[in-house]
């Protein structure tokens, strides 16, 4: 067969016999040392072009990584074929011919000077951060936790079933868990799908000295390719059922074992494996078929493994050697070739059907992974999400406005079983994500609750049965109805869309016939930001007297909880664009009492169930007003004002409900906490932010945050995404809240090319 390139040529590994094998037992070892560098070839391939597609790595931008081996090879091939300068950072132990072929690929290689606390591997990644701060626009692979190096695995694991068919036992190395865990998960759906009902049974094999399972670190370690000192996110516990530690002799003698009896000229890792699976094979039945991954070759370690020298400096012949590992119970530090059943517990996927593009979009990827979920992105375009190469998260394309293409999708990628919960933090995709949940039993409000929240008319009609108040309220489907939804609502009113978000398009009109043209100009729209079909609807309503406030509430067994009322305040009119929130609002009793009252009745009327609800009011003089409700935490950075204000942390207890997890609400006193959004004083093309470090100099500033970058358009805003970034702050009180957040927007200035 005759490929195009390199990269094109990777995998296609050959499946060898070993002679370890008994005539009842059939040992086999796939070679991936047979790949141009290595197995991690497959990794770097899958990482580098995923990037690409998904418009996380530009056409030419720089890739660094922290690798002191086979990724780093990996990446200085697909890199160098595919056009991206490589920024290799490692460590001494690295050794001449891979640092050799690094070079020779023209790749940057930084190597750290010592270690720090945590070892190597701690040293190599602040060296990589500050790589990162120097190549602004560089893409960091993160082999150690992104979804895309197990997945890279599955082409291995098809090919081991064309080859073998039905396989009983995999054993493999474990360095990052990308191949192991990747190999074997593909291989149990495979097998499970061709009808083979036997489990594969799946023995990871360790460095004596690796804390990946349970054993304390020791950095000295002389193993390569093989354990590590930090707890890699692609590491699934679920997916292993047996671990096995060498220590370095024993590795090392194994790997020169492998070549004298099998003439496998190999590194540790491979040996190391090499000596699990001779001890598979003479515990095994007859007719088991065991496989066993052979990572890397041996040309790297000409100057250790194979060096006799090299073993009387290690120290090497102190070490234990045992001949057969020893059974202990996991938890137990061992010194030598030792065995253990590894406890499972099986990592569940929260789905996400699209996110939002601001504020706790990509946080809450990563907040799912904290909680021990794979988060798992279904969306049409990931380009349109800043940061999604920080996200770890598995992403999945497909038309997410389809809801058999989204239920298609995900049946192609994940077992039902495998699914802990569906949810979103994009307002668009909230009926998707909830009718999607309902579809697989998993836990959700009821889609037709969420369908009425989203439109808004049908938010109306419920308050009206349930007799809550709120404005006087006129839909309409054709401009030729303005004039008398109009004269229903009296002048000023507001003229706004029946479903859409971040007050897109809402505006107070003071004449028949600024309504009339607005509205008309709303019906005309067919599609939203996402490509949605907008329903030809708009809402004439009344002018609501009054401030403004929204309250977060989230259900806790089935009840409802109050966590708190934030003080919003938005633009003046025409528009009303949230520019500036504080939380707690400071209200007093009496208030507080009656907001929550009426925004209990209000959740109860739509039929919301659970999860998080956001309901936006104002208190008139006649009392609280319901001006929205939301299925959904709030946006505007609200959940982290809470967080930061010592309340719980709603987009972690909002993940908690979608995963089926007990919600946990803790809080104590808190301190006031607010966001200040900064905005563009005219139309035109941003220059320059000026004043954000001095910004963030200002006492009580925790946080300054820009979304626009210069060269981008900025005007005005009009609606929630015209804003260019914020500044959150804590005091002790709200007057020193507001005065800290004014004395920051006051330093930062925007300059505009025509200015």
């Amino acid at each position: 067969m005759i490929f195009n390139d390199l990269v094109e040529a990777i995998g296609h590994t050959p499946l060898v016999r070993l002679r370890a094998a008994s005539v009842d037992v059939t040992v086999t070892a796939k070679l991936e040392l047979q790949n141009q560098f290595a197995m991690k070839d497959r990794v770097a391939c899958q990482i580098i072009r995923e990037a690409r597609e998904n418009g996380v790595l530009a056409h030419g931008a720089p890739i660094i990584e922290s690798s002191s081996g086979t990724m780093a090879l990996g990446l200085a091939l697909a890199g160098h074929v595919l056009g991206h300068p490589v920024h290799i950072v490692t460590d001494p132990r690295i050794d001449a011919v891979t640092l050799a072929k690094l070079k020779a690929l023209g790749c940057s290689v930084h190597v750290v000077e010592e270690m720090t606390a945590n070892g190597w591997q701690s040293a190599r990644l602040e060296r990589l951060a500050s790589l990162r701060e120097e190549h602004p626009g560089a893409f960091w692979p993160r082999q150690y936790s992104n979804p895309q190096n197990p997945l890279a695995y599955a082409t291995l694991a098809g090919e081991l079933v064309a080859d073998l068919g039905r396989i009983d036992v995999l054993v493999g190395a474990v360095g990052s868990g990308g191949s192991l865990c990747g190999t074997a998960r593909a291989l149990r759906r495979a097998l499970k799908a061709a009808g083979m009902s036997d489990p594969l049974r799946v023995i990871g094999v360790d460095a004596v000295g690796s804390v990946l399972f349970g054993q304390p670190d020791q950095p000295g370690r002389k193993q390569s390719g093989i354990g590590n000192s930090l707890i890699p996110g692609n590491l699934d516990y679920s997916e292993i059922d047996e671990i096995h530690w060498l220590n370095d002799r024993e590795a090392f003698v194994a790997t020169r074992d492998l070549a004298h009896d099998e003439g496998i000229f190999a590194g540790n890792s491979s040996g190391s494996v090499y000596q699990v699976l001779k001890h598979v094979a003479a515990i095994a039945s007859p007719g088991t078929r065991v496989v066993g991954i052979f990572p890397d070759r041996g040309d790297r370690y000409v100057d250790s493994i194979y060096d006799d020298g090299y073993w009387e400096r290690a120290g090497l012949a102190e070490l234990p050697l045992r001949s057969e590992p020893l059974r202990v119970s996991y938890g137990t530090e061992v010194s030598s070739w030792a065995r253990a059943e590894v406890p499972s517990t099986p990592r569940k996927r929260l789905v996400f059907v699209e996110s939002n593009t601001t504020g706790t979009g990509m946080l809450a990827l990563s907040s799912a992974r904290d909680l021990g979920l794979a988060p798992v992105l279904l969306t049409s375009r990931p380009s349109r999400y800043p940061g999604i190469g920080e996200a770890d998260c598995e992403i999945i394309r497909c038309d997410t406005n389809s809801a058999d293409a989204l239920a298609t999708a995900l049946r192609a990628h994940c077992a039902p079983d495998e699914v802990a919960g569906v949810t979103t933090t994009s307002e668009f995709y909230l009926e998707a994500a909830a009718s999607l949940a309902e579809s697989l039993g998993l836990p959700g409000n009821p889609s037709a609750a969420v369908a009425a929240c989203r439109r808004k008319s049908a938010t109306r009609r419920l308050l009206t049965d349930a007799g809550l108040p709120q404005p006087v309220s006129v839909p309409v489907t054709r401009a030729a109805e303005v004039s008398a939804a109009v004269a229903a609502t009296g002048l000023p009113c507001v003229v706004k869309p029946a479903s859409d978000s971040a007050s897109t398009g809402v505006l107070m009109c003071t004449s028949v016939e600024q309504a009339h043209e607005h509205a008309a100009k709303l019906l005309a729209i067919t599609h939203n930001v996402r490509e949605q079909v907008v329903p030809p609807e708009v809402l004439v309503e009344e002018v609501v007297q009054g401030p403004e406030f929204s309250v977060e509430t989230i259900f806790v067994d089935g009840e409802l909880h109050l966590v708190g009322i934030t003080r919003k305040s938005v633009s003046l009119p025409p528009s009303f664009v949230e520019l500036r929130h504080a939380f707690p609002a400071p209200l007093d009793e009496a208030s507080s009492g009656e907001i929550e009252q009426v925004v209990r009745a209000a959740v109860e009327a739509v039929g919301l169930r659970h999860g998080a609800c956001h309901t936006e009011l104002r208190l008139t003089a006649a009392g609280p007003t319901i001006i929205e409700i939301n299925a959904r935490l709030a946006g505007g950075m609200i959940p982290e004002l809470i967080r930061l204000a010592g309340g719980p942390d709603m987009l972690t207890q909002q993940l908690r409900a979608a995963a089926g997890l007990a919600v946990e609400l803790t809080q104590g006193e808190l301190t006031p906490t607010g966001v200040a959004f900064v905005t563009s004083p005219a139309e035109g093309c941003l220059a320059s932010l000026e004043g954000v470090e001095a910004a963030r100099e200002v006492a009580g500033v925790a946080e300054v945050r820009l979304a626009r970058r210069p060269g981008d358009p900025v005007r005005p805003a009009t609606d929630a995404y015209d804003r260019i970034g914020y500044v959150i702050a804590s005091a002790h009180s709200l007057a020193q809240l507001d005065h800290a957040l004014d004395s920051a927007l006051d330093r930062i200035t925007a300059r505009l090319t025509n200015d």
